[in-house]
């Protein structure tokens, strides 16, 4: 006997069809012998529609009542699971974030967890139950309902089975695993059977959209086995692990990632002083603006020019910031560019192959895709180019690096 913890998501749990198909698919485990704990999202829209009805009333709805008002969405969700499974006759019980009590902090719509009291989920599973719990929210130290930001039920499920000490987590979605690429803009990549915790971080951040970032931190802190599966389709999906050594003994290169969402922001001629860089960059931190990556260039006259990117919805307040530092630093010009995007490179594989870089350069080149930025770490190298060749870069570095699917055999 397992105790497994499942997410599923908004799309898995969007229609009371598919309720249903879920409760059956949990009947299956249960019948195993498996705890079963069972996380869900609201049905997908919902969240998206309770905010419109907030915004009707408010441009700026207070955070706290917002958070209020749209944890109501995981609460019809997992009473609707626990009726399934209670007329399939499997025993089961709903509980909110506060009934469980996941206390976070006080950061309404993006709080933190802090710590979860497993004992009355613990009760329920010792009666022979299954536990249905809300994702996405919690409670703070006054009893307010919080709630941790955009896909934050992956969190919840994480946190959840580090507390437990479960056997593993279960995220179920719309694809079927962790691919090497997105198959949308390359038909040959591959499903992963394994990836590194360390590799699924630098994907998440880089681009990749199956996964909430804070859940593989998550995950990878308290070594919680995640496993990435397909709601509806049956398979072994994709394990995320802490375990490299059978990671090394694969391609260099476990994925691709890419990010369409970038824009990148260059003032030039600044006087080359000490602390210049603080200087451009505290402003726009200020403003809560993530930057993301950055390149100094000092030329021969004792000017330097500073270029970085930011996420492309923190554009024009970045350029307006950067316009009034320039004026006060006496630069040359702000130049901004909407017109790029991010390609990375990720695998831990990395670490012991020389001339991985290059390799990607030569591909690039080979296709006279130019290179505008670079930035590396230990497990990745991440590019920015003009957004038009995006796709055909993808393609290039994942035929480079020998990501592609084998051909099918024909039958003679």
């Amino acid at each position: 006997m397992a105790l497994i913890v499942q997410k599923f998501g908004g799309t898995s749990v969007g229609s009371v069809e598919r309720i249903e198909q879920v409760a059956e698919k949990i009947k299956k485990f249960r019948n195993g012998g498996d705890d079963i704990v069972v996380v869900v999202s609201a049905m997908s829209g919902e969240t998206n529609r309770l905010i419109d009805l907030a915004k009707q009333i408010s441009d700026q709805p207070v955070a706290r009542e917002l958070d209020v008002m749209v944890s109501t969405g995981e609460q019809v969700t997992i009473a609707l699971l626990a009726m399934a499974l209670i007329k399939r006759g499997v025993p089961a019980v709903s509980f909110t974030g506060n009934q469980v009590r996941i206390l976070t902090d006080s950061a309404h719509t993006k709080a933190r967890i802090l710590q979860i009291d497993s004992q009355r989920i613990q009760r329920e599973l010792k009666a022979g139950r299954v536990v249905v719990v809300a994702g996405f929210q919690g409670v703070d130290g006054k009893g307010n309902i919080t709630t941790l930001g955009r896909g934050g039920s992956d969190t919840t499920g994480v946190a959840l089975a580090a507390a437990l000490k479960a056997d593993e987590c279960q995220i179920y979605t719309d694809v079927d695993g962790v691919y090497t690429t997105d198959p949308r803009v390359v038909a040959k990549a591959r499903r992963l059977d394994k990836i590194t915790f360390e590799e699924m971080l630098e994907m998440a951040s880089l681009g990749s959209k199956v996964l909430q970032i804070r859940a593989v931190e998550f995950a990878g802190k308290y070594s919680v086995p995640l496993r990435v599966l397909h709601s509806f389709q049956e398979g072994p999906g994709t394990l995320i692990t802490l375990d490299e050594e059978e990671s090394m003994e694969q391609p260099i290169i476990s994925g691709i990632a890419f990010n369409r969402d970038e824009a990148k922001l260059t003032i030039r001629g600044v006087p080359d002083t000490p602390g210049v860089a603080f200087k451009i960059l505290g402003p726009i931190s200020a403003a809560n603006v993530e930057v993301d990556m950055i390149v100094q260039n000092v030329a021969h006259d004792n000017t330097t020019d500073f270029t970085f990117t930011v996420h492309r919805n923190d554009y024009n307040s970045a350029l307006q910031i950067l316009q009034t530092i320039a004026n006060e630093m006496g630069a040359r010009e702000v130049i901004g560019d909407t017109d790029i995007a991010k390609v990375s490179i990720v695998g831990v594989g990395m670490r012991s192959h020389a001339g991985v870089a290059s390799r990607m350069f030569e591909a690039l080149a080979k296709e006279n895709i130019n290179i505008q930025m670079i930035s590396t770490s230990e497990i990745k190298v991440s590019v920015v180019i003009e957004e038009k060749y995006l796709e055909l870069a993808v393609r290039a570095l994942h035929t480079a690096f020998e990501l592609d699917a084998p051909a099918a055999k024909t039958a003679e």
